[in-house]
């Protein structure tokens, strides 16, 4: 009888505190934008709840016709996806294109252009403030070059002059980017020197930012087919630097829809067939945690983003050399590892990224009482319950939060 009362007793326990167990929570979610999504001739509810179904809440792809492209937005409307529109008459006629779709549920924006010259920029602010005469509730879109773009391409020999004569010359309401330096076996050496421009340029224009994890082949140097390590490795890189939207590049095979291409795309989540890969799955894992996650870090602003490891950090960055004061003890014996500090509401938030996408490395943290950890389902426990060192898997992230008023 005593154990059954015992055991009643551990049961009623246990469930008060799955009840009862804290979780973080947002009112809405970081988005992610799906680049090369469904193409026209694949318009069907099932692919778009397809989609939705991998985590996607945007997605962009050029139309052929105004009619494909309102037959697309009519889809995504019936499965809850939103639509950023681009067909040829938004370029010949903005301000007809624009009224026909601004009242559309799944409109989200207008794609201008992908990695313009500098010297385009007039012409863009040009088309921006024609599409906004009619509507100004849905952005204006433009994908800016990375940081590695040779001057005749960017238009200036300033990375920094791109980024900030873009938002002064356009209207948008966010600055977008693309990078992807995942390779095989070495991360690209001016990656974190792209985020911390970008970043930096962004604040000074008083704009958010969204960046890129790579979901496709790309060419033989990278990482084939992509790992869940290399795109959060991506993800939680550009998050802790403080983007506010993710973008996979591709969905859909690019080499399907861009044919002949130089870039072999062809390891997207859905084949040129229109069969899933592996990387569909893992970037429905992907999506999953940005979802949960998304109470930490939409919204949030960035304190400091530092860098650690044994000899040279990425150039353009800075080395951890102090902690918060509820952070007693991080290491990381020497691996390379990001460490971003954000406050989003009443909270600090702590993330520490394991730069290695192909080993684990160990974490050794300690916090005060008030430290808590931050898990994958969102739920809020006591730094302390887990062990001090711990193994943090490739390219993940250990997410701890903290009070900013310390009681």
């Amino acid at each position: 009888m005593n154990k059954l009362l015992t055991l009643c007793a551990f049961l009623i326990f246990s469930f008060s505190y799955l009840i009862a167990q804290e979780k973080i929570s947002s009112p809405s979610q970081i988005p992610i934008l799906a680049w090369y999504s469904i193409p026209a001739s694949e318009t069907t509810v099932a692919r778009y709840q397809e989609m939705k179904d991998a985590g996607i809440t945007h997605q962009f792809t050029g139309f052929p016709d105004i009619e494909s492209m309102q037959k697309a937005l009519d889809v995504a409307a019936k499965v809850g996806v939103k639509m950023v529109v681009s067909c040829p008459e938004l370029k010949t006629d903005p301000e007809k294109t624009a009224k026909r779709f601004m009242n559309h549920p799944a409109v989200v924006g207008y794609h201008l252009i992908d990695e313009p010259s500098m010297t385009q920029y007039p012409e863009l602010g040009n088309w921006a403030r024609r599409i906004q005469s009619v509507d100004k509730n849905h952005f204006c879109y433009v994908n800016l070059f990375p940081i590695i773009a040779d001057s005749p391409r960017l238009g200036t020999s300033s990375y920094r002059e791109y980024i900030s004569e873009c938002a002064k010359q356009i209207p948008l309401q966010f600055l977008s980017f693309d990078n992807y330096p995942v390779f095989k076996d070495e991360l690209h050496e001016r990656w974190y020197e792209n985020l911390e421009e970008f970043a930096d340029e962004s604040r000074k224009a008083a704009k958010p930012f969204w960046a890129f994890a790579l979901t496709t082949n790309y060419d033989e140097d990278h990482v084939t087919p992509q790992t869940l390590a290399a795109m959060r490795l991506q993800v939680y890189s550009n998050l802790a630097y403080g983007a506010q939207g993710i973008q996979y590049f591709t969905y859909w095979s690019a080499t399907s829809i861009n044919s002949p291409s130089v870039e072999d795309q062809r390891g997207a989540p859905i084949t040129a067939a229109g069969k899933r890969t592996v990387v569909y799955d893992r970037i429905k894992l992907m999506s999953e945690e940005i979802k949960t996650l998304s109470g930490v870090f939409l919204g949030s602003k960035v304190v400091w983003v530092r860098h650690t490891g044994k000899g040279r950090i990425p150039i353009g960055t800075v080395r951890l050399t102090t902690l918060p004061e509820q952070i007693k003890v991080l290491e990381t014996n020497g691996a390379p590892a990001l460490v971003s500090l954000l406050e989003n509401g009443d909270n600090y938030f702590l993330i520490a990224i394991n730069k290695d996408f192909l080993h684990s490395i160990n974490l050794t943290f300690y916090g005060d009482n008030t430290v808590k950890k931050i898990l994958k389902d969102g739920s809020i426990v006591p730094a302390s319950v887990y062990e001090n060192s711990l193994e943090l898997d490739p390219g993940d992230a250990a997410i701890y939060m903290f009070p900013k008023n310390k009681k």
